[in-house]
């Protein structure tokens, strides 16, 4: 008789779940939306955008194929940058007065965040902010098909939404398996509206979720590809980007393609620091999320480099563009600097004091990164004292 299946286990060995959506992906994607929506039963779907992008000819296009196809789609747009609570619950309200079935949501992060919150709110009931924190979704959510039109915050095929809670004043994150989209379909052509800044922005944010998903205590085999491969694809976009070259197909879909595989990396390892002290920030001085990390991104890596194996620094670094040394913490140094000198030469902020933060908030500040779902990832612990003096620091 052989030996168990459990004898021949490596006492270390951990079994690995990776999620993700359906992903149709490249140049002439766009139509492929109404498609989806309508092979997951639209016949009335809630199409979520924001009044920006109405004006540009995303939205306009997914609008066309579903109507071509038979459907009647309702358009909610009053989704504004950090989306609040409020208006998550009021795009549940027009999704029952209309009797909609599908939610397609075409925008950057916010608008998927938003379309993800009305998909929980309209199947599970109740406050939205009821939901922070993990696995508190009872019931299946009607379908999302996603569409970004930016490279940057990965909610296309995450399982995280960020919703501002505006009388705490700061974000709160909701994880469920629930909410990864059933579609996400990328184009990078939609990339052309993206304004310099923004574009900028929300690059770094990319460059921020493949570290963190690499540092993260739950990274494994199946994540490292990818948070890895997102890192080396956004570092030579931001070269290009800080050389001036700003608008061509290879820049559009280098970036998308890295934003794609950010996400995968970070739904599944999860993330740490940068977005746990991000999140107050943005929801106290509503400020622009990927300009955010792009300061903190190299104080976490100094503090968090201490405890990674020096392999794994060494990985990082090449992914990087910087020749990898023979130390870690010499990796770790190179890394970090590489990282401010490409926030630098975008233009992006390079101090937190520029983004309206003041020393008298950091303490709440502290107490509320501490709290937050993303710290429980990060790979070297923290406590307030640690959190406040990197936000002083990163000041």
């Amino acid at each position: 008789m052989g030996r168990s299946y459990r004898g021949v286990m490596s006492s270390t060995a951990r079994v690995a779940k990776f999620h993700a959506p359906e992903i149709l992906f490249g140049f002439g994607a766009l139509p492929e939306a109404a498609a989806s929506a309508m092979g997951l039963g639209a016949r009335r779907p809630l199409v979520v955008t924001d009044p920006w992008l109405e004006r540009t000819p995303w939205p306009g296009t997914v609008l066309d194929g579903l109507r071509d196809r038979g459907a009647t789609p309702v358009v909610w747009s009053d989704v504004q940058p950090n989306p609040r609570a409020a208006q998550i619950l009021a795009g549940a309200d027009a999704y029952h007065a209309f009797g909609c079935d599908v939610i397609v949501a075409v925008g950057g992060g916010s608008v998927i965040d938003a379309a993800k919150g009305i998909a929980l709110v309209v199947s599970n009931g109740g406050h939205i902010l009821e939901y922070e924190g993990i696995d508190r979704v009872r019931l299946p959510l009607p379908p999302v098909v996603a569409v970004p039109t930016t490279a940057g915050s990965g909610a296309d095929v995450s399982q995280f939404c960020v919703v501002n809670d505006s009388d705490r004043r700061t974000k709160v994150t909701i994880a469920s398996r629930s909410l990864v989209p059933e579609v996400t379909v990328i184009d990078p052509a939609t990339h052309a509206t993206v304004p310099p800044a923004v574009g900028a922005a929300t690059a770094v944010d990319v460059l921020s979720h493949g570290v963190e998903a690499y540092f993260s205590r739950a990274a494994g085999p199946l994540t490292d590809s990818h948070a890895l491969r997102a890192i080396d694809l956004c570092v030579r976009a931001l070269d290009r980007l800080a050389a001036g070259d700003r608008d061509d197909d290879r820049q559009r879909e280098d970036m998308a393609l890295a934003s794609l595989e950010a996400g995968m990396a970070f739904s599944n390892a999860v993330l740490g620091a940068v977005h746990a002290m991000s999140h107050p920030v943005g929801g106290r001085y509503d400020s622009s999320h990927g300009e955010i990390n792009g300061v903190l991104l190299t104080h976490v890596v100094d503090y968090n480099a201490s405890v990674m194996p020096s392999d794994r620094l060494a990985d990082l670094a090449r992914a990087a563009g910087v020749t990898a040394g023979a130390g870690a913490s010499r990796n770790a140094d190179r890394v970090a600097e590489r990282f401010r000198r490409l926030t630098e030469s975008i233009g992006l902020p390079t101090g937190l004091s520029a983004l309206g933060v003041r020393a008298e908030d950091v303490p709440v500040l502290a107490t509320h990164a501490v709290a937050d779902l993303c710290m429980a990832t990060n790979p070297r612990p923290v406590d307030v004292e640690t959190i406040a003096r990197l936000y002083r620091e990163a000041s």
